[in-house]
């Protein structure tokens, strides 16, 4: 406009943006509150995400540890297992999930898969296995107002009853091992997901991908998973300890369900709207052979989106060289971001049994201000950065972070071409 304002329209949502002038000027650090010094001998011990509290989390579904160049992944760790090895990443249920089991049992008549089932026999089997489920039963009965010392008498018939969830529900998390930077001397030394390597990160990746992959495969009824990243308070994180969760839901998100009605008429909708758009703007940030990083238009917060030039859709398709193009590039723009920067991680994917292509992609959002009224009453949400002033912030930094060696090799910018027409998904 005018006065400099932006107003954009989301392409695929409808959502609608306004960027006033003198706005985007705020701090986008989030403050870390009190900085302390670390107690070496206390390192890692911040959170219930931490490695010296594993029993504070359920069990675990699966781990990933590593020795040199070389990662393994350990299904169903038994209790007296979990300090044998430590863990990169591990893969377990969330405590108090967004969709019960309950709800599963009740509305779609589902049953735990039969190695869930026998991890939670084996797991009850052993003292130690009994004991910190018992312990978790209590936490989630005191959390729902009734007595926690209902827990103490149960028998392992009623142990297994109130646990179930624990092994076969189908809200996970993957957290990674560092709660501070390896040899951090103050607690606000967070470790991001920036703050991996782009080795460290492709693993992460890959161990979510497959956890996605096992969640549709157990869960018949799942229609969708969500799949998704909180980084710190203001976005919605219980705790600053990178973690992702997966959460599967029973119906199509009404925002993909109108994706998939527009690809009927226009069947190349992610490229013309998406990165063919980004290009004709100047937006265009990073590229791979197999995956482009463009800044997003008409989110409610400063986005960056990452998309798979992969043939494939399901992320679990993807080769492993593929997989590594589209970790890359999402490494990058967290680094870029920052550890002070609230984040959103967003994964969209095509839900099982849809035809149309559908490219993987990848939505960072920076969750930098509060909707208000404003919002509410319009519609209108007002983003303090607009595209351009984004990517004038994002292009420099990922030139720096090259240069020194901390993010992967890639086409910056210019250097990038012309990535139009360049989505392959079938």
């Amino acid at each position: 406009m005018a006065d400099g304002t932006v107003k954009q329209i989301n392409p695929f949502t409808g959502t609608e943006v306004w960027t006033v002038p003198g706005r985007g000027h705020r701090p986008v650090d989030h403050p870390p509150g009190e900085v302390l010094p670390v107690d070496p001998h206390a390192a890692e011990a911040y959170c219930a995400f931490c490695v010296t509290r594993l029993r504070e989390t359920t069990p675990e579904k699966s781990r990933l540890v590593r020795d040199g160049d070389t990662w393994t992944t350990l299904d169903r760790v038994a209790a007296h297992e979990l300090g044998l090895t430590t863990p990169e990443f591990r893969l377990f249920g969330n405590l108090f999930e967004i969709v019960s089991l309950d709800y599963w049992r009740a509305v779609h008549g589902y049953r735990i898969p039969a190695r869930a089932a026998a991890h939670q026999t084996a797991y009850l089997g052993t003292d130690e296995g009994a004991d910190h489920v018992r312990a978790l039963v209590r936490t989630r009965i005191a959390a729902a107002q009734g007595d926690p010392a209902d827990a103490e008498s149960m028998t392992t018939a009623e142990l297994a009853a109130h646990s179930e969830s624990f092994f076969g529900g189908c809200h996970d998390v993957v957290v990674a091992r560092r709660h501070l930077t390896d040899g951090a001397t103050s607690s606000d030394r967070h470790a991001s997901s920036g703050c991996l390597d782009p080795d460290e990160h492709q693993q992460f990746i890959a161990f979510t991908v497959r956890a996605m992959r096992n969640l549709y495969t157990d869960n018949p009824h799942a229609r969708y998973v969500s799949v998704f990243q909180n980084w710190l308070r203001p976005a919605g994180a219980s705790f600053a300890h990178l973690h992702k969760q997966l959460v599967a839901i029973d119906e199509v998100p009404a925002k993909t369900g109108r994706e998939v009605a527009a690809l009927a008429s226009e069947p190349d909708l992610y490229s013309t709207l998406g990165v063919d758009h980004a290009a004709s703007e100047g937006l265009v940030l990073a590229a791979n052979e197999h995956a482009v990083a463009v800044v997003g238009v008409g989110h409610r917060y400063p986005a960056l989106v990452i998309y798979s030039r992969s043939a494939a859709s399901e992320p679990w398709e993807h080769s492993p060289d593929e997989l590594r193009g589209v970790s890359d590039l999402l490494h990058a723009c967290h680094a870029a971001t920052g550890p002070l920067v609230p984040t959103n991680e967003e994964w969209h994917t095509r839900p099982p049994g849809v035809g149309a292509a559908m490219p993987w992609r990848i939505v960072l959002k920076w969750r930098i201000s509060n909707p208000a009224g404003f919002e509410g009453a319009t519609g209108i949400y007002v983003n303090t950065i607009d595209p351009w002033a984004l990517r004038d912030r994002v292009a420099p930094r990922l030139v720096e972070l090259r240069d020194s060696g901390r993010i992967a090799d890639m086409a910056l910018g210019a250097e990038c071409g012309d990535v139009r027409g360049s989505l392959r998904s079938r």
